[in-house]
């Protein structure tokens, strides 16, 4: 970053910084948090915002919040652990035929609902064939099943049309409903048939889960709050949260106000780092993280001009100055290398990096077709409101394609904004600054959601690549049932998609959030401290069950901060 642009950039993510973190202009003094007289069940509560709307219909959500939302609400037959591995859930075990193409799992009896109905094999066979009915969500993971019965109570077989190597692992995104209670939901007529609208708008408010947490009140545009499911199945440490609490993520200044008045446990992932050393200062707040497999992504429209130009891509991808992304705007995360983050298995260490090098930049551009008219060709980019730091990165990208004469016309929008503009190639703009992160632990997950064909037309392929050879090299990869040559066709893959540049892959990221250390136990955040190497599927890190609350201790800080 030299001259005039870099200046600009300086000054500008300075301003950013001071603004982020409310140090700009004057601000009265925050009241003193007042500390209950007693403890109540309420009090022992996990609340944390996140990315917004959520949808915790089971055949319909499949972002970032949705999923902390299901994976609370709802059981599946296998649970993934903090390594990625998974284990027995709702299904104790399960038998695979030698073809790879039958799947017989034996569930775990006497496991309930949340309206004490008992989970049986038809409500897993109902669950699928919703899901596959529907085909919205995570329902593209499953589009091989071919049939699925229930030879008796505890019993359930998945009949595969071809081999789907990672399936088991797959079905940690594969939520179990009660089939009565959707049943005494439809409503009718709706685009389904007999089953009206399959009981979609009732469930954007209310669950039909056995999981560990029961929806008890659900504000489509503020928040999800859920109580503990006394019979759960799996039992409760006597600390685990009562309540837990997702709601639409504030302004930095307002997350860090909830902090310091104990209002909230756990920020989200995506807070600007000038604020997490603010909320560090907070006595009882610590920041913890972890490389959690998902990765920030320019993605580049290649069917609109002029980022359907291979050359103008390419000349995009070394422009971007990689150095100040990782060290000053996002110092705890590292360059991503391919579309694989580094940490996922099956990740290509050795696949092609992008480099800021201008004369490289400017040797591509020279090549492509709009070169000598980029005046009529601006870059149309948009970056997601809910995640400030992203505006940083946006300016960032915009002063570095003005050093080759590309304009950069940025855009700051809703994340609800961002998914609609998504559907179709006409509104999708060039240029989508989004993070995605692996519906199950596998390189197979990422290049089937971000470059497969049939995921066009989501918020999570804003490429529109719709390239054939990929296409086929990726179904070829997932019938794959030996893991090893699976793997060996995902390095592959990744090389095909690096030589057609159709993202500007920015960085492998490093969850990172902020909490109440002195009265919250946090795995995931105990086990990055630690150095571990965790990989938690998205959604899964915030699994409420498993974290510690103690108000007592709470208590504590709110009486000393008097």
């Amino acid at each position: 970053m030299t001259g005039r642009v870099g200046i600009r950039v300086l000054v500008f993510l300075t301003l950013v910084a001071l603004l982020a973190t409310g140090v700009a202009g004057c601000r009265k003094p925050e009241p003193k948090p007042q500390a209950p007289a007693e403890i109540k069940p309420e009090d022992r509560i996990l609340r944390m915002d996140e990315d917004w709307p959520t949808y915790i219909d089971p055949a319909v959500g499949n972002d970032f919040s949705d999923s902390i939302a299901l994976v609370n609400l709802y059981d599946t037959l296998v649970f993934p652990n903090l390594d990625g591995s998974v284990r027995a859930h709702l299904a104790t075990s399960w038998d695979v035929s030698p073809d790879g193409l039958k799947y017989s799992f034996h569930l775990r009896p006497g496991v309930k609902f949340h309206n004490g109905q008992e989970v049986t094999a038809e409500d897993v066979e109902f669950s699928m064939k919703r899901l596959l009915t529907i085909g919205e969500g995570f329902a593209y993971l499953f589009k091989n099943v071919s049939d699925v019965k229930a030879p008796d109570k505890y019993a359930v077989e998945f009949t595969l049309k071809e081999p789907f190597g990672p399936f088991i692992k797959a079905l940690v995104r594969f939520y179990v409903l009660n089939k009565k209670e959707v049943l005494d939901h439809l409503k009718k007529p709706g685009q389904y048939g007999d089953m009206g609208d399959y009981g979609k708008e009732w469930l954007l408010t209310h669950d039909a889960g056995s999981g560990p947490y029961k929806v008890k009140e659900m504000k489509m545009e503020e928040y999800l709050l859920a109580e503990k499911f006394n019979e759960w199945w799996g039992g409760w440490d006597k600390d685990a949260p009562v309540y837990f609490k997702e709601f639409a993520s504030p302004d930095p200044v307002t997350i860090r106000t909830l902090m310091a008045r104990r209002e909230t446990e756990l920020t989200d992932e995506f807070q600007p780092e000038e604020n997490l050393a603010a909320l560090e200062k907070i006595e009882g707040v610590q920041t913890a993280g972890f490389f959690n497999g998902n990765n920030l992504n320019i993605m580049l429209h290649t069917k609109k001009p002029p980022t359907d130009d291979i050359h103008f891509r390419r000349a995009l991808a070394y422009c971007l100055d990689y150095e100040t992304v990782v060290t000053k705007i996002w110092p705890s995360c590292k360059q991503a290398r391919g579309p694989v983050p580094h940490n996922l298995p099956g990740h290509n260490p050795n696949v092609y990096q992008f480099k800021r090098d201008l004369d490289k930049a400017r040797e591509e551009l020279k090549k492509s077709k709009y070169y000598g008219q980029l005046d009529k060709y601006p870059v149309t980019l948009s970056w997601c409101a809910e995640v400030p730091l992203e505006e940083k990165l946006a300016l960032l990208f915009q002063a570095n394609a003005a050093e080759l004469g590309i304009k950069v016309e940025v855009t700051k929008k809703p994340f609800g904004a961002m998914i609609a503009d998504a559907q179709s190639p006409e509104t999708t703009p060039n240029a989508s600054i989004v993070y995605v992160a692996p519906h199950y632990p596998e390189a197979g997950s990422i290049l089937t959601s971000r470059y497969h064909s049939s995921t066009c037309g989501s918020w999570e392929q804003c490429e529109w690549l719709q390239n054939k050879d990929v296409d086929a090299a990726i179904e070829q990869a997932l019938r794959t049932t030996d893991e090893q040559k699976r793997f060996e066709v995902y390095q592959k893959i990744q090389e095909m998609i690096v030589e057609l540049c159709p993202t500007i892959w920015v960085l492998d990221q490093f969850e990172k959030r902020a909490y109440q250390a002195a009265y919250v136990y946090w795995p995931a955040g105990e086990a990055g401290k630690a150095g571990k190497s965790i990989l938690p599927v998205m959604g899964y890190g915030v699994y409420a069950h498993d974290y510690r609350v103690y108000p007592e201790k709470k208590m504590e800080l709110l009486k000393a901060s008097k």
